[in-house]
């Protein structure tokens, strides 16, 4: 009997003309009988056997209990919407976009995991940070307005900044970049926080008393300078005396911050002077005094009265060598190694040695035997490496062979410049600023990097929300909209690519983008009738053939907006 009475029912609609005007669409494929009975349409949802939760919107949580209509305002079900900002209000004001999920659940509006969630922002959330309020740092009226904010420390702090007065950061013109001194995971301001790596307190630098560095509270002349605080040091060390003898002021060329300056080396005289620590002097020697014999002028020496002994035998050695002489000064132009082998004053020439150069081997390996005809350009020895260069491939991409261009004699290369940079990629605007760090857009592979914005700036592009590039379908090519100096401002060619709205009788009529774009989440979508209403617009049209009151034929009749 009760198909009987659902095929007498369907007779009824095809007899009464309803199979032109079906209420659900014409797309509604659903048995009638899931929701309806034969004793009539009426819905009564205690009886109906349709499960939601086969449609494209599974009802969980609180959707379980609401009525139909909240959701599907008409009876074509297909043109509800599964979005939350569809059918929800957005409360925050589309300061945190309009992907309602990402926060909340179908059972409650409270989040509570905000911290969380927080932390896969662009600011996470340690130290003091952790167990601040939200409205702290998101100040509104109501609470719920959650406005993006800057990352950096003094945007946030800069009356406490401005408010400190020891030491009074304003006058000490300290660096504004908090983190320099202080720990983003410190729970205080107080010098327990305080971070002074910048110049680690370590050994005889390990003191608690700020001023005997920083005297009078100035936090603003202290140099991190050995001799800017051991002046008095150097000026009375008589043993050597080194104001006497010159020697280097850069304290750390022979001194660790080991109190009391002991252990204390001159190494540097074996790579910038003699070698007394390697080579054929090494433990020849027992006090500086051995070679210079003024402690009042280090840079006199004496290597006879060593080899005193043996001039004799020295002469008989440099029988027919021009311009031998028995003196300290000849011997270390010849010898300047302290090899007895015979050697060479490289700096007296005009190919003075440095770098990786100074470690050669031998002097066969520049000179191949030929010490008249030498060259002195890298590429005459350099040239395999040139061509063996794979990244970036010199060859390839055309990079000078001039090697001292890009390079210094430093070992391996590096570190190495690129001032012919713009030949290739023009670095201006905001990329001035990372031109020493090549590693930011090259990640190590110089061979491959994009030349085009969205190369590097997809996830730029991808994340900008206001408005959403990527679901509105914006051009890829960065340049069209932004300079290379700054994101914003920026142009869009609104009027050039799609619809006048900064001239002709568009323009001033409009106050934001969703005036006319009323889907958030689509900018393909747009509407012409919240400001042309139905009465005179109709009016206008009375006389216009194949007229229709709709935005889509607005565009296709009025393309640039005016009436002619």
């Amino acid at each position: 009997m009760r198909i009987l009475s659902l095929i007498f029912v369907f007779s009824l609609m095809l007899v009464s003309g309803y199979s032109q005007d079906f209420p659900h669409g014409d797309d509604f494929e659903i048995d009638c009988e899931l929701c309806h009975n034969p004793e009539g349409w009426g819905f009564d949802k205690a009886n109906f056997t349709f499960d939601h939760n086969t449609a494209k919107f599974a009802l969980v949580g609180q959707h379980t209990q609401i009525d139909c209509r909240l959701c599907h305002k008409s009876l074509v079900f297909t043109q509800a919407i599964p979005e939350c900002a569809s059918c929800h209000q957005d409360m925050h004001y589309q300061t945190v976009g309009l992907d309602c999920a990402r926060c909340h659940t179908p059972k409650s509006w409270l989040v509570e995991n905000v911290t969380d969630i927080h932390q896969m922002g662009r600011f996470p959330l340690v130290g003091a940070h952790y167990a601040a309020d939200c409205s702290q740092c998101h100040p509104s009226a109501s609470l719920l307005r959650f406005e993006p904010l800057g990352i950096e420390c003094i945007d946030c702090h800069q009356e406490d900044y401005q408010a400190t007065t020891n030491p009074n950061h304003v006058q000490s013109n300290f660096s504004t970049n908090c983190i320099d001194c202080h720990s983003i995971d410190a729970f205080s301001w107080s010098s327990s926080g305080f971070n002074h790596d910048f110049f680690p307190l370590t050994q005889g630098h390990s003191i608690s008393d700020c001023s005997q560095c920083h005297p009078g509270n100035d936090f603003s002349t202290a140099s991190p300078e050995c001799i800017s605080c051991h002046q008095s040091d150097y000026n009375s060390t008589s043993n050597p005396s080194h104001t006497a003898a010159n020697i280097p002021t850069d304290c750390i060329l022979c001194h660790t911050t080991e109190p009391g300056w002991k252990p204390a080396e001159f190494r540097q005289h074996d790579a910038q002077y003699f070698p007394i620590y390697s080579g054929q002097h090494n433990g020849e020697w027992s006090n500086c005094i051995d070679c210079h014999t003024n402690s009042g002028n280090y840079s006199l020496f004496s290597c006879i009265d060593c080899h005193e002994h043996n001039q004799t035998d020295m002469n008989d050695k440099h029988q027919g060598i021009g311009g031998y002489s028995w003196n300290s000064i000849a011997c270390l132009e010849c010898h300047p190694t302290g090899d007895g082998d015979g050697g060479l004053n490289h700096s007296a020439t005009n190919f003075e040695l440095t770098g990786a150069h100074l470690s050669m081997p031998t002097c066969f390996d520049c000179h191949q035997g030929n010490y008249t005809n030498t060259p002195t350009d890298c590429a005459s020895c350099h040239t395999p490496d040139y061509e063996q260069t794979s990244n970036p491939n010199h060859n390839a991409i055309g990079i000078s062979n001039i090697c001292e261009t890009c390079h210094t004699t430093m070992p391996d290369w590096i570190p190495a410049g690129m001032p012919t940079h713009n030949d290739y990629y023009v670095l201006e605007g905001a990329h001035v600023s990372l031109a020493n760090d090549c590693a930011l857009c090259h990640d190590g592979n110089y061979n491959n990097s994009p030349s085009d914005c969205y190369g590097c700036h997809s996830t730029d592009y991808n994340q900008t929300i206001d408005p959403p590039h990527q679901s509105a379908q914006f051009p890829v090519n960065c340049e069209v909209c932004h300079t290379q100096t700054v994101w914003e401002p920026s142009s869009f060619d609104h009027d050039g690519q799609y619809f006048p709205i900064y001239s002709g009788r568009h323009s001033g009529e409009w106050d934001q983008c969703s005036d006319c774009h009323d889907n958030a989440g689509n900018y393909a979508s747009f509407t012409c009738l919240t400001c042309h209403l139905s009465g005179q617009t109709n009016a206008d049209h009375s006389e216009v053939a194949d007229y229709a009151y709709n935005s889509i034929a607005c565009l296709q009749c009025h393309p640039n907006g005016t009436n002619d």
